[in-house]
């Protein structure tokens, strides 16, 4: 009696399937140009079988099946969004992601991603990443790349990106719908250099051009800090210094409007009465009851998901640029309301709090 039975083949899956081969190759690859259907007939068979492919064969086939994936900053909870969507994708085409962070800046990142083009990786998923769009490029000609959260189009490398102009135009019509008018706008800066393809520039561009848009150009005000909990709770003492503070801000990330709130709670300043705020990201925590943060949709997980399939794409041997941005959508929430009655006396209100 035989002992081991016979490991089912890519033969046996195509003669259950009623396919070629080559076709099952193709879906076990994520080949570009599959159809659903053949790819759902042959999993179909796969399952039934019991089919496992060898990583050890695939891998002399000259892949490693993996995927490397950089960070700036895993902190930041918009980030396990994206993560989660692109190994869900990854693991639906047989490929590992493995994930590298460097918060460190340029020089740190530089060393994080040649590691994971030393180590075989079969492309590399960046995202906002530091650094000039000529160094993506660079990064984008040794190994198939697309960098997530910066904007394109790049040349040699797929971008994916939230549409991040309207995203702004969103939240600046929303406020303006509720009557205000000093809009303030929160802008990330760090130790490196702002580049013009990058969220933060990006969504700063939107605030401007919104406000600029209903004929706002004088209440226009963009305060530089970090998009952290720190960097929010600290621009909520600068926008009270002002001589007129404004009634609302556009924190410009979830991450930094927990932080306007942390900061509003201790000065006793309610949430939308006295101020509105409005976050960016929809992160898990924006929807809990006790926080409501009115936000923007960013659709993270798809985004993640595109970006695995574009990557897959160009490892199979894709070469055109694919530049794609994503559509934003307003949550309005409770953290925004009508701007305040008697604004006109709410400066010396607000500071005398802050003071206090």
């Amino acid at each position: 009696m035989n002992k081991h039975p016979k490991r089912t083949t890519i033969s046996d899956v195509a003669e259950h399937a009623g396919v070629s081969r080559a076709a099952v190759s193709k879906v076990l690859r994520g080949a570009y140009g599959v159809s659903d259907i053949m790819k759902a007939r042959v999993e179909a068979s796969m399952d039934v079988l019991g089919y496992r492919p060898s990583a050890l064969a695939r891998g002399m086939r000259g892949r490693s099946f993996t995927l490397g994936v950089f960070v700036v900053d895993l902190s930041n909870t918009f980030v396990t969004v994206l993560i989660e969507g692109i190994r869900a994708e990854a693991g639906s085409r047989g490929y590992q992601v493995f994930i590298g962070e460097a918060n460190m800046g340029l020089a740190q990142q530089k060393q994080m991603i040649e590691a994971m083009i030393d180590r075989k990786m079969d492309g590399l998923v960046l995202i906002a990443p530091f650094g000039p769009d000529e160094e993506l490029e660079k990064i984008g000609r040794i190994t198939p790349t697309v960098v997530l959260g910066r904007h394109g189009p790049g040349q040699d490398y797929d971008t994916v990106a939230s549409d991040d102009l309207a995203g702004s135009a969103l939240i600046v019509d929303h406020l303006v719908s509720l009557g205000h008018r000093r809009i303030s706008h929160l802008k990330h800066v760090g130790t490196e250099k702002n580049e013009a393809t990058m969220p933060q520039v990006v969504r700063a561009d939107g605030y401007v051009k919104a406000m600029v848009h209903h004929g706002l150009d004088d209440e226009i005000d963009v305060i530089e800090t970090r998009w952290n909990h720190q960097g929010g709770a600290d621009a909520v003492d600068l926008m009270l210094d002002r001589d007129l503070p404004p009634t609302a801000v556009h924190t410009g990330t979830d991450m930094a409007g927990f932080g306007v709130l942390s900061r509003f709670h201790e000065l006793a300043v309610p949430v939308p009465e006295a101020f509105s705020v409005v976050g960016y990201d929809n992160a898990f925590a924006a929807s809990l009851p006790q926080i409501s943060l009115t936000t923007v949709d960013q659709s993270g997980f798809e985004m993640g998901s595109l970006a695995s399939r574009l990557l897959v794409e160009r490892i199979e041997g894709r070469m055109e640029p694919v530049s794609t941005l994503v559509k934003p959508t307003l949550m309005v929430r409770n953290t925004t309301g009508p701007v305040p009655a008697g604004s006109r006396v709410k400066p010396e209100l607000l500071r005398n709090v802050a003071q206090g």
